[in-house]
């Protein structure tokens, strides 16, 4: 399965685009890396996300606006990422413009870049909201550290790494 991944996190300078070939082998997944760049927002959208983000205040029509715009934007890295490498999912964690903490756990966050806009562009399913899931189930919204840590790490014993 080729997997293309997209995300910006916290910083708003663009798009990082990757993609990987997924193989599922007796249990365990095996990633071949294929290709990665990052696709810089143009300055308009740098404007408008800064414009969005705490302590700025906002309307929920800037909200709609920036979601959609960013969309279309993580639609397009998609696509330029299917036409190279070839896709059958995307996987797009979003541009982060809140993360509720609240005594020191994350409660919800919030990432734009609506998903139906990148499937309408490259036409695969989209896998999205990814921190929210990890909020949900205890964590505190980088689903992807302790995935990474585990399967760097292991879990037989403590471990630190640097």
């Amino acid at each position: 399965m080729r997997v293309v991944g997209l995300m910006s996190g916290t910083s708003y300078d663009g798009i990082d685009v990757a993609v990987a070939e997924l193989e599922f082998l007796d249990g365990d997944i095996a990633m071949t890396p294929l290709g990665a760049q990052m696709v810089p927002y143009d300055a308009e959208l740098t404007d408008r996300i800064g414009a969005l983000l705490p302590p700025n205040q906002t309307t929920i029509e800037r909200v709609c606006q920036l979601d959609t715009l960013l969309g279309r934007a993580y639609g397009e890295a998609a696509a330029l990422a299917v036409r190279a490498y070839g896709g059958d999912l995307v996987v797009s964690h979003g541009q982060t413009v809140f993360h509720w903490i609240d005594d020191g756990r994350a409660q919800g966050s919030l990432q734009l870049g609506r998903p139906a806009w990148i499937a309408a562009r490259t036409g695969l399913p989209v896998v999205s909201d990814l921190r929210s899931a990890d909020i949900a189930a205890g964590g505190q919204g980088a689903p992807l550290v302790p995935a990474f840590d585990v399967l760097l790490l292991g879990v037989d014993r403590p471990r630190a790494a640097r």
